[in-house]
């Protein structure tokens, strides 16, 4: 269709130039000696041209047209291949080199107005003056694009809080981007069945990219790690109500994958969900918000104040002499004194003190016997 289109419109183009062609002819002699004086002819000749136009360009649209698409392709292909924020900062130091150029040069070219030569010398250095501050311009925004980027990212953590009570008196939930190792840790599918989490819930192609290489590596437990991941994601689509959207976005210039889920954050105004302590720690310094699931496991556990009597099972040896070991339901530590002797037994505790690490929290007790 767009290519019959292009066919008619270079046809009326044919027709147009045919007109434009007679009437120029009709400043050369032969032709007027030929067409002479009377209308009929003149109607006649200019018919003719505008018809023989139209058909020459009618049968040679086609080639037009396919040379036409092949330049746009190539274009397109090359654009492609550059970031889209390259590009932005390209238009953007375009725009600001050409308003320099045009206010130096402005008034030198209409003091050169006023003659012949002076004005062609005016126009040349104008079109000079153009090109070399343009060609300036597109160069040093994209050499200072990571300063540039640093002035955004501090412009957007300046509003950040109006833009947050903003979305917040509107009812606008921030997007939740989830990366590889919550993922494969799956106890994420359980955070957001309780629905204390808000979507959209948004997982990133080179976040699913990462996790088909785990699942076809040869070590077996990287393999299981992945496909576990793989299996998480399969759930969370089927048994979630929560939107759940695959972002086709990719930074071919950024290679690390965290760095990438960073870049996507700041780009939708999302929050990264993730149980990854150095991920954590560089969103902290970059400003983009974190949602740790180790941090909520850890707020969500049962406390406990010393004195407190429990009743567990002592399923191992501790490490120092005498000591035995048990674990509560969520995998919290209970380091016994003198629990050695009842490993493998039911026993009521008193809690004496305890203690909260980077790994977790740790309950220390003594048998109720032997207080």
């Amino acid at each position: 269709m767009l290519e019959k289109i292009f066919k008619w419109i270079l046809t009326i183009v044919g027709f147009a130039l045919g007109y434009a062609a007679t009437e120029i002819a009709k400043n050369w002699g032969f032709i007027n000696s030929i067409i002479g004086t009377s209308n009929i002819y003149r109607i006649g000749f200019i018919s003719i041209a505008i018809i023989l136009f139209g058909i020459i360009f009618y049968i040679v649209s086609p080639f037009i047209i396919k040379l036409i698409f092949k330049l746009t392709g190539f274009l397109e292909s090359g654009i492609q291949k550059i970031p889209t924020n390259d590009i932005i900062l390209s238009v953007l130091g375009l725009i600001i080199g050409l308003l320099i150029a045009n206010l130096l040069i402005t008034p030198f070219a209409r003091f050169l107005a006023g003659n012949t030569i002076l004005s062609i010398v005016g126009s040349t250095l104008t079109l000079v003056v153009n090109i070399v501050f343009a060609t300036l311009g597109v160069n040093i925004t994209l050499k200072k694009k990571d300063d540039l980027y640093n002035v955004f990212t501090f412009l957007r953590r300046f509003s950040k809080d109006k833009k947050s009570k903003a979305d917040s008196k509107l009812g606008i939930s921030q997007p939740k981007i989830l990366d590889t190792s919550v993922i494969i840790d799956g106890r994420i599918l359980d955070i957001l069945k309780t629905g204390f989490l808000e979507g959209p819930i948004m997982i990133p192609s080179f976040v699913l990219e990462e996790l088909r290489h785990i699942a076809d590596s040869s070590d077996n437990l990287k393999r299981a790690r992945g496909r576990r991941g793989l299996d998480i994601l399969n759930l969370m689509q089927k048994e979630l109500m929560l939107p759940i959207e695959v972002v086709e976005r990719d930074f071919e210039n950024i290679q690390e994958v965290d760095s990438k889920l960073l870049k996507l954050c700041q780009i939708y105004n999302g929050k990264i969900i993730t149980n990854d302590f150095n991920l954590n720690k560089v969103a902290e310094v970059q400003g983009v918000p974190v949602l740790n699931i180790n941090e909520l496991a850890n707020a969500v556990k049962p406390i406990v104040i010393p004195g407190e009597e429990m009743n567990i099972h002592i399923i191992k040896d501790g490490k120092e002499a005498g000591q035995g070991v048990a674990y509560l339901d969520d995998g919290t530590m209970i380091v016994v004194e003198g629990g050695r002797r009842h490993v493998g037994e039911v026993v009521d505790v008193v809690v004496t003190s305890v203690l909260q690490t980077a790994a977790g929290r740790m309950i220390f007790a003594k048998l109720k016997s032997a207080s």
